[in-house]
Order: C-alpha cells, then structure tokens, then sequence
C-alpha cells in the first residue's frame, strides 16, 4: 500500500502532473522545466524529487547535463499504470495545452544564454 500511495500523493498536485505531462513530449532538463513552468528552480527540483521518489520519473546524466524523462514502470506498477493512463488523460486541458504549445521553444542553451 506504501507504494500506491506514494504515487498518488506525487500525482495529486497540479504542478507536478504538468510536469509528467510535458515529460511524455520530450526529455527536460531540470532549467527547462523550470523556464516552462514560470517557477525557480529550486521549486522544479523539489517536485522532480518527489516524482522521481514515486517512480513517476528517473533521470538520465548526459554529460553536464541531467535530463529528466518518464519512467518505465518496471520499479513499481502502480507508476506503470497511472503513466500508461496520464497518456490518454488532460491533454485538451487548457494548462496541458498551453505547454505543449511552449515546449519545443524552449532551448537549454538559450536559457542559460550560451547560444
């Protein structure tokens, strides 16, 4: 039961479920998330913590860099599922929509103004 409810407290907050959202479109890194969301970065951090700890989403280094990307669901099966559902669920919610929009504008290397 700890585990089930571990995944349902990260998904119960709006700025999270945005986040796994726009995690479905494409690899983020933790800037990226930051600059989508309007938020500081220490606040993007602590909701990717929280995710990462439900098995909602795991993190990948690459180089400098540490991309944040769905998980796969093999750690735990009520993460599986309720990332299997979230696919199908809210994408034509104005918030979701709006992200979707924004999400391929926005450059790692722009933001931290390397371009």
């Amino acid at each position: 039961m700890k585990a089930f409810l571990k995944v349902m407290k990260a998904a119960s907050d709006p700025t999270r479920v945005r986040i796994l959202k726009m995690l479905e479109k494409r690899e983020m890194c933790v800037c990226e998330i930051q600059t989508a969301l309007g938020t500081a970065q220490s606040t993007a951090s602590k909701h990717l913590k929280i995710l990462e700890d439900a098995g909602l989403v795991v993190s990948r280094k690459e180089g400098l860099w540490v991309n944040y990307l769905p998980a796969d669901g093999r750690q735990n099966p009520y993460a599986a599922n309720l990332l299997g559902n979230l696919r199908h669920w809210l994408n034509e919610a104005p918030e979701i929509a709006d992200l979707s929009g924004i999400l391929f504008h926005i450059d790692r290397y722009e933001i931290l103004g390397k371009k």
